[in-house]
């Protein structure tokens, strides 16, 4: 089955998608109430632990107004200038056709052969070999690729690439990773804001630490509530299932009926892809993420290897194997050059011109030396 089209993949990351956004304001109530609880620690540090609770909750019901309008105004900027700050993180520029005409007749000619408006095209200059694609919306949707990538990689293999691109943001991936990053910018922010409060506040603990209570003890649940929040954004990130790398890769072979030419890009991009400056939460964006987590549990990408494997054995491939780069073009240049010189230097060797043939028999010519007697001797 094709993955380009996957009506129940599209709608099942629109149901995700909506998950995504409830999870993120629970995450940011879950740490404002460990913000709460640590403030009244600090506060009334002789206090008992249940009284704690008590005076965290009302801050926290207090406090819950300014949260989620604090949260709604992070997911509208995110949705109409997220593309800025990933292109002020990556460096990604628009191009147009003029600037970068074999780019886009690629990426023209694919849209078109599926009636597919098409996204805006940026170029990231630098030599690493990778891709994303970003946007919530139509009017947004843009693809993006490295300068190494176009330097290395074929006509055939960049239309891979960018059919690649294209199935996520049809099968819906794209929203769903920017609300990924959202929700990552979010937990980040809180949780620097949580620490900041606490070493505000530790050297009057410290001061305070001979008095009895049951500050000690918030403290700790509120670390325990910001680690959970942390390891539940891990959790929401993964609901991003790994799949979709398969059935973009599908879908990249539906779209340019070419298997090989979407292998031997992942061949050549594998380990190549390290965007420099990029945060995790960008690079789960990519084509190839090379970062690799604890034991591959905290991986965002399957590897390689098993992408390569799913192609052949469902699509027909031939997998090459680990490739080697093509030799830069200057440096091409170079050695042509060397070739061309070392030609003209060295002398060719002389052929000696083929002998004079005459004919043999009676009448060719009579050998040297003593002559054969007889009659006519």
């Amino acid at each position: 089955m094709a993955a380009y089209g996957l009506y129940s993949h599209i709608r099942a990351n629109r149901i995700r998608s909506g998950f995504l956004l409830v999870g993120l304001f629970f995450l940011v109530y879950l740490m404002v109430f460990a913000g709460a609880l640590v403030a009244e620690a600090f506060t009334h540090y002789d206090v008992a632990l249940d009284q704690l609770l008590r005076f965290a909750q009302r801050d926290f019901i207090q406090a819950l107004p300014f949260a989620t309008v604090g949260a709604a105004l992070w997911v509208v900027v995110a949705y109409y200038f997220h593309q800025s700050l990933i292109d002020a993180v990556t460096g990604g520029e628009d191009v147009s056709r003029a600037a970068e005409p074999r780019l886009y007749n690629l990426l023209e000619n694919l849209c078109i052969s599926r009636g597919i408006p098409m996204p805006k095209l940026k170029v990231v200059e630098t030599d690493v070999l990778n891709a994303y694609s970003s946007g919530m919306n139509q009017k947004q949707y843009s693809v993006t690729v490295t300068r190494g990538l176009l330097d290395n990689l074929d006509d055939k293999e960049v239309e891979a690439v960018l059919g690649h691109e294209l199935t996520h943001i049809r099968n819906g991936d794209v929203k769903m990773m920017v609300i990924a990053v959202v929700i990552a910018g979010v937990i980040s922010f809180f949780a620097e804001l949580f620490f900041r409060v606490m070493f505000r506040g530790g050297f009057r603990m410290r001061s305070s630490g001979d008095r009895k209570g049951g500050a000690g003890f918030a403290i700790l649940i509120a670390v325990a509530l910001v680690a959970l929040a942390w390891l539940l954004s891990i959790v929401i990130r993964f609901a991003l299932s790994r799949k979709r790398e398969y059935l973009a890769d599908a879908g990249s072979v539906e779209l340019t009926k070419n298997p090989d030419a979407m292998i031997s890009a992942l061949r050549k991009i594998e380990g190549r892809g390290e965007l420099p400056g990029s945060t995790s939460a960008i690079m789960e964006m990519c084509v190839d993420n090379p970062r690799e987590g604890f034991s591959d549990i905290f991986a965002t990408h399957p590897p390689v290897d098993s992408r390569v494997d799913a192609l052949v054995k469902f699509a027909g491939g031939h997998d090459p194997g680990p490739l080697a780069l093509p030799m830069p073009k200057d440096m091409r240049d170079d050695s042509d050059d060397d070739d061309e010189e070392e030609s003209d230097e060295t002398p060719r060797p002389q052929i000696p011109p083929p002998p004079d043939e005459k004919p043999k028999g009676p009448w060719g010519p009579k050998p040297f030396g003593r002559r054969r007697g007889g009659p006519w001797g």
